[in-house]
Parts: C-alpha cells; sequence; structure tokens
C-alpha cells in the first residue's frame, strides 16, 4: 500500500488546531488530528450542495453568491458551471493555508477555477462577510467545519445558532437561498432553521455518489416572517463531535 505523505501544514485562525495536507499517490485528504476533513476522491455531496441551490436560482439575473469554506473547490466548481457569466461569488476561507494550497499542491484539482472572473476569494471569516451588509445575497452556501457542530473551531458554531442564522437571512435578499452541508442529521438545527423565517428542504447525498456514508444537505429559502417562538432553540447542541469525509 502507498505510504500517507504529510505535504503541509495550516494553522486555525485564533485556536490551536492544525491542519495537515496529506498525499497519497493521486489522493489528497485535508485532517486535523487523527480526523479528515476532506478528500478529493469524495465529493458528491459538496457539489450537491451548490447543484441543488443554484437549481432554485434558475432564471435569476446577476445571481450573487456567498460561500463559506474553499475547501478543494468541489462547491465552487459546480456553481460556476451552473451559473451565468454575470454572476458573481464571493468565496471565505478562514485559514490561509488552505487558500496558497489552492494555487499550490491542489491547483490540479482546482484547475483556474479561482482564476474565473465571476471568482472573488477572501480570507477571512465567512460569519464577518455575512455580517458586512443587509441583502447581499441571492445565495448563501456554508460548508464549514463539520456543519451544525463545529469540530475545529468552536466560533464556527455561532454560525449555526439562532444569531447566525437571523444574520444570514438578513443578509439574503427576498426569496434568497441559505444552502448548509453537514456530516450528518440534526433535527434541532432544521428546526432552528423554520423558526428563523425558513422553509426548509432536508436532502441526503451519499458522500461518493453511489457509495460512502450519507450527508446531509439544507436547502433553506428564506420566507416573509420570522415565527414568534425563533428564540427557543437552543444554539448549540451537545453530542459527540464526528469527523466529516470530505468538504467542499
Amino acid at each position: 500500500m502507498i505510504p500517507w505523505v504529510h505535504l503541509d501544514t495550516g494553522t486555525v485562525p485564533g485556536e490551536d488546531s492544525t491542519l495537515r495536507l496529506m498525499r497519497r499517490g493521486d489522493e489528497f485528504s485535508i485532517v486535523v488530528g487523527t480526523i479528515e476533513l476532506m478528500n478529493n476522491r469524495l465529493s458528491a455531496s459538496e457539489k450537491a450542495l451548490a447543484n441543488l441551490v443554484c437549481e432554485r436560482l434558475r432564471g435569476r439575473p446577476r445571481v450573487r453568491m456567498l460561500i463559506g469554506g474553499l475547501g478543494m473547490g468541489f462547491t465552487l466548481r459546480a456553481a460556476l458551471d451552473d451559473l451565468g457569466p454575470d454572476a458573481a461569488i464571493v468565496v471565505a476561507e478562514l485559514v490561509p493555508a488552505v487558500a496558497a494550497w489552492a494555487r499550490g499542491p491542489l491547483s490540479h484539482i482546482f484547475a483556474g477555477i479561482l482564476d474565473d472572473p465571476r471568482v472573488d476569494l477572501r480570507v477571512d471569516d465567512v460569519g464577518r462577510q455575512i455580517r458586512l451588509k443587509p441583502a447581499q445575497y441571492d445565495a448563501i452556501l456554508l460548508d464549514v467545519d463539520n456543519g451544525p457542530e463545529g469540530l475545529m473551531r468552536r466560533e464556527n458554531d455561532r454560525l449555526y445558532g439562532v444569531d447566525g442564522i437571523g444574520q444570514a437571512r438578513a443578509a439574503l435578499r427576498p426569496g434568497g437561498i441559505l444552502g448548509v452541508w453537514s456530516q450528518g442529521p440534526d433535527r434541532m438545527f432544521k428546526s432552528r432553521l423554520e423558526r428563523s423565517g425558513f422553509a426548509v428542504e432536508e436532502v441526503r447525498v451519499r458522500a461518493n455518489g453511489g457509495s460512502g456514508r450519507r450527508h446531509v444537505l439544507w436547502i433553506a429559502a428564506r420566507t416573509g416572517g420570522v415565527q414568534p417562538d425563533a428564540r427557543r432553540g437552543a444554539s448549540r447542541i451537545s453530542r459527540p463531535r464526528l469527523g466529516r469525509a470530505a468538504a467542499g
């Protein structure tokens, strides 16, 4: 068996966690500790996140989209394939090393998509990008950490709590779509979305299309109002933190 080779290490801002980029033949993996976060051979659910959201935006001119998490670029590539030439996509990636790997050892996987004029890659916290301006996006796609229960960075949990959902809703234009990737189901998170003014569809997609574990996608459309009991949902859930098989 071909052994794994450690190519580089990246630091997560504000945390003790580090990411390691590994290679085994033509397989690349990004891991934290002993847990794999993403792998270039497992990308079906990351592509599906973009495909499902873009399907709901079809016919809308000059789509403006925010993608939280660069990963290995699978979500971004799928969005570029589905959106028209007048679209604009902001990608927020917190870890500088991940952005650097996209133009370095993973450049053959990205194959130039960061040079697409529709793409604006920002090395920044996606939460800060969401809060910059109200009603700025037609879609927000979150493929951050492990989903609603963060693995690498406790700060990421805020994205999926009541306040974070409310901020995402405020950043969406009327009829905008919030798409969220998760390594597994989370009934409380779905409930928070619904109580925060979203019509929610939950979709399960296998990590590698027809095989692998099932990942969960929430496709949430911004509706007109917020239910009065929105703040009754817990902002976090206490359960074991599980590693994800892939990232967008």
